[in-house]
């Protein structure tokens, strides 16, 4: 059967390949971005298949619009893919009040606008899929990922509650966590380092960016298979509410499930203290 899919931040990277992927199945999607032109320039040989729409998340005004023209070309939208976004990496008191502001407000609450935009669509149909970019980061942060991760941090929980609220109706919810793709995530166009320099942190950071950079453009995730794995994932029954995409992201969720387990187990006694004495 025949999806219109709905993917935001679709003009390069994670977006982009899943884009093409959807489009190579025979579908429909609406690919957004700030700049439009670029998506037709690497999509446009898939005719009316592909509306190309002008989409910042964080202009509540541009999603309404977005989310509209989908519905007059397609009819409504099936399947969601929150992916716009960025890292802002660095260490926190490296990091500025504006631009931790600016990580969640593309992060969370561009994916929570484009969400409740959505929403009506499928509630109307009783059926949809709605999946949100997260990260490997949203379940396990490090030194330089505090701010990315904590907006990653927030949109899992949110996609986790929103999964319970929206399945009654017929619609499933699935937060993806890549681990390291071989996309522009960590170029200067899409990732972000801290606005100061403390010196306390400096030798941290030098080594934190090399890392990074001699990283780049040689991760194993491939970006055109998590395309074919989320169309996959939109045809089962019962999908997961977390799937973590690639090995290095499955064994770093794997570690922190046991540790968090071993943690409680632990201190379980001394948790137990903090109630209130039996009979009390």
């Amino acid at each position: 059967m025949t999806k219109t899919w709905f993917i935001t931040g679709a003009n390069r990277g994670l977006g982009l390949a899943i884009a093409r992927s959807i489009l190579d199945a025979g579908h429909q999607v609406v690919a957004t971005a700030r700049n439009p032109e670029q998506i037709t320039t690497q999509l446009g040989d898939y005719g009316s298949r592909l509306l190309a729409v002008k989409l910042d998340v964080t202009r509540p005004e541009e999603v309404d619009a977005a989310v509209a023209a989908a519905r007059q070309t397609f009819g409504g939208v099936d399947v969601l893919v929150n992916n716009a976004g960025y890292g802002q990496l660095g260490w926190f008191e490296n990091t500025s009040d504006e631009q931790i502001r600016n990580q969640f407000e593309t992060n969370v609450f561009g994916a929570m606008h484009v969400t409740r935009a959505v929403l009506p669509l499928m509630r109307e149909r009783r059926s949809g899929h709605v999946f949100t970019i997260s990260s490997v980061a949203g379940i396990y942060a490090v030194a330089g990922s505090s701010t990315y991760s904590a907006s990653k941090f927030a949109v899992e929980g949110w996609m986790e509650g929103l999964a319970e609220e929206i399945r009654p109706l017929g619609i499933r919810a699935t937060i993806v966590e890549p681990g390291f793709f071989r996309t522009d995530f960590l170029d200067s166009t899409s990732v972000s380092y801290g606005a100061y320099d403390l010196e306390d942190y400096r030798s941290a950071v030098k080594q934190f960016i090399e890392w990074h950079n001699n990283m780049n453009h040689r991760q194993a995730g491939d970006p055109a298979r998590l395309g074919h794995v989320l169309i996959e994932l939109s045809d089962m029954a019962q999908p997961p509410v977390r799937f973590a995409a690639g090995s290095d992201a499955a064994g770093i969720v794997q570690k922190k499930g046991e540790a968090i387990r071993a943690t409680a187990a632990d201190f379980v006694e001394l948790s137990a203290f903090t109630d209130f004495p039996q009979g009390g």
